[in-house]
């Protein structure tokens, strides 16, 4: 899966909408969509650590 499709991924799994996920990690929201409809990309480092957060927050509510 590409990068773009990896964050949209991401950002359904957590049911945010797209102003709620990029306030969350603190991008503007068109930086956002710009990455999910595949016009720029977010380095690919980004897009690892908002993954582990957004598992390390799992972990945490199940605990």
């Amino acid at each position: 899966m590409d990068i773009s499709g990896r964050i949209k991924e991401l950002r359904k799994e957590t049911g945010l909408s797209q102003s709620k996920f990029a306030a969350k990690f603190g991008i503007p929201v068109r930086t956002l969509q710009q990455w999910e409809q595949g016009i720029s990309a977010p380095p690919e480092y980004l897009v690892r650590m908002m993954v582990y957060i957004m598992e390390l927050e799992d972990r945490e509510g199940e605990g």
